[in-house]
């Protein structure tokens, strides 16, 4: 039975302006507003003395230097992961084409490990405490993952599975069924949800003080929040279904579900610093 009510889909062209052959496309400036906005919000928190109990943190400053290893690890894991994780038979086929971002293809769990490598490696260069720098990621990272999934849906990738809702959405990139616009299920849980969950966590209960909780919640509440999504998302076509309802998606997500759990109850357990003194 078709829906009482099909959404049109936005008539929002992906590039926003062209200058010969240099395009800004919404994609490219939600990367950058996403990363300018957590960066601005982790300066935030590590100016801020209460949440903090006395104990040991990086500076603004370290922050401000953080940015470009941040944004590194983000683009070369996200390209990487989607290369490794997706659609390794073609790359190994035409390698070249392995690093051209701008052909599109990004993966979040490769941009997330990519990101983890550039806090290790800058954590041991500043001296700074290691499962911060993680913490105060975890609180930033959903703000990138908001606007990354807003550029999902203007690009019209990624859409959901047919469906009959009344919110149901016709891509043109999806065929003349109505789906599930799934990219904007992602945003809700990913970026708004997860979100606001961890700025409780942080600014009411002051887990920043635990150092690996907020980091472990993030870890856990993505992976949670991701498989659900998955439920309503199209798989990529290439790959499909791994067994059964399982996706790359949800295959992906689990470890992440588990070292979150993991890592809240350790940092729960542990005492805090001026105890431990």
């Amino acid at each position: 039975m078709p829906p009482l009510l099909v959404l049109p889909f936005p008539a929002v062209d992906p590039v926003i302006v062209e200058f010969g052959p240099f395009a800004l496309r919404w994609y490219a400036l939600a990367y950058i507003v996403g990363i300018l906005l957590a960066w601005r919000y982790m300066r935030s928190l590590v100016k801020s003395d209460r949440l903090w109990g006395g104990l040991r943190r990086p500076t603004a400053l370290d922050m401000d230097d953080f940015v470009l290893w941040g944004t590194l690890g983000i683009i070369v894991g996200g390209r990487l992961g989607y290369v490794l994780f997706y659609n390794p038979g073609y790359y190994l086929a035409h390698p070249g084409e392995a690093l051209a971002i701008w052909t599109g293809g990004m993966s979040f769990h490769g941009g997330f490990i990519g990101t983890v490598i550039a806090m290790i490696l800058f954590a041991w260069k500043r001296g700074l405490p290691l499962w911060t720098l993680f913490d105060l990621a975890g609180c930033a990272a959903p703000i990138g993952l908001f606007f990354g999934r807003i550029a999902n849906f203007i690009n019209s990738e990624l859409w959901g599975r047919p469906t009959d809702v009344p919110w149901a959405v016709v891509f043109p990139t999806g065929g003349p069924e109505p789906r599930h616009p799934s990219q904007l299920y992602e945003a809700a849980l990913e970026g708004v949800v997860l979100f606001l969950v961890l700025f409780v966590l942080c600014r009411r209960f002051k887990l920043l003080q635990k150092r690996g909780f907020l980091a472990g919640a993030f870890a856990f509440g993505y992976g949670i929040s991701r498989s659900i999504a998955e439920f309503y998302r199209v798989p990529d076509e290439h790959i499909g279904y791994l067994g059964g309802f399982l996706t790359m998606g949800i295959l992906l997500s689990l470890p992440m579900i588990l070292a979150g759990l993991a890592a809240m109850i350790w940092a729960s357990r542990r005492p805090s610093e001026p105890e431990a003194a």
